[in-house]
């Protein structure tokens, strides 16, 4: 069975230098993954400030929708979950999952490290025709510290909960060092979807044969979508064979997040 995947940080629904809304836009570029299964972070549940600024019609059009993001993009054919994180006087916003088949439950973990910042990491379990897949969205601390930490809540989290079943883990790790990697590869047994895809420089690997050293694994540069340089979103999973992967880049996302999407499709072991 293959699955189609993504994942994106969608900045709260609003552009990164005007704050200006993108909902709408969001909803079409969301749809052009043609994605199974979408992992999206920073989703506004609920903002009553854009809601009482942007939700009027202009023209004949409504700029922020009257339902929570999550529902709005999931459109007509899809389930949605969400995790709430971060909540505030005039809202709240967190993670959430669209999915073509059926999620059978979900689970927000609070992973928050600190009283600045609160994270989570939501849990679904889908009914695909070839059984459960367990998801995990993520979104991690800015701080390294906070980070160690989350990913040692994340690995006790899949380890307790995915029953040896396949895993996909997606989200803004925020691990601009790449860090984290090994870490997850050694402790859950997963592969990120560009550890044989990605570019690889052959006189680099040479190099490192001879020393004794594995190939060097990096994950796409995703961060910023105008001119992505650091490496911070990432796709893991286990049980599936990765067949493709790419960052979406372009006009067109640099201008709906400050974060460039990833689109993997996977072939179920």
């Amino acid at each position: 069975m293959k699955i189609r995947v993504a994942t994106y940080n969608i900045h709260k629904g609003v552009s990164s230098l005007r704050s200006t809304p993108r909902v709408i836009a969001l909803k079409k570029a969301i749809a052009e993954f043609h994605a199974d299964v979408v992992f999206l972070q920073e989703v506004q549940g609920r903002h009553d400030r854009f809601q009482a600024k942007y939700g009027m019609e202009d023209r004949g059009h409504r700029h922020w929708p009257e339902t929570a993001q999550y529902d709005y993009f999931k459109g007509e054919q899809h389930h949605s979950a969400y995790g709430m994180n971060a909540v505030y006087d005039h809202g709240h916003h967190g993670n959430a999952l669209l999915s073509c088949f059926p999620i059978e439950n979900s689970h927000n973990h609070d992973v928050s490290d600190h009283a600045y910042e609160q994270r989570g990491i939501l849990h679904c379990v889908l009914e695909t025709p070839a059984g459960k897949v367990h998801c995990y969205v993520v979104h991690l601390g800015l701080f390294e510290g906070s980070r160690g930490r989350q990913t040692a809540a994340l690995i006790e989290a899949v380890n307790a909960s995915s029953n040896g079943e396949p895993v996909v883990i997606a989200g803004d790790f925020n691990d601009w060092r790449n860090t984290l990697s090994d870490r997850l590869r050694n402790a859950l047994g997963v592969v990120e979807v560009f550890d044989e895809l990605g570019p690889k420089s052959a006189m680099g690997d040479m190099v490192r044969s001879w020393a004794g050293r594995q190939p060097r694994l990096a994950p796409a540069r995703t961060f910023p979508a105008m001119l992505p340089w650091f490496r911070l979103d990432r796709i893991y999973v286990r049980g599936f064979k990765v067949d493709n992967a790419q960052v979406m880049h372009g006009a067109l996302w640099a201008k709906l997040s400050d974060h460039a999407p990833i689109v993997a499709e996977l072939q179920l072991s």
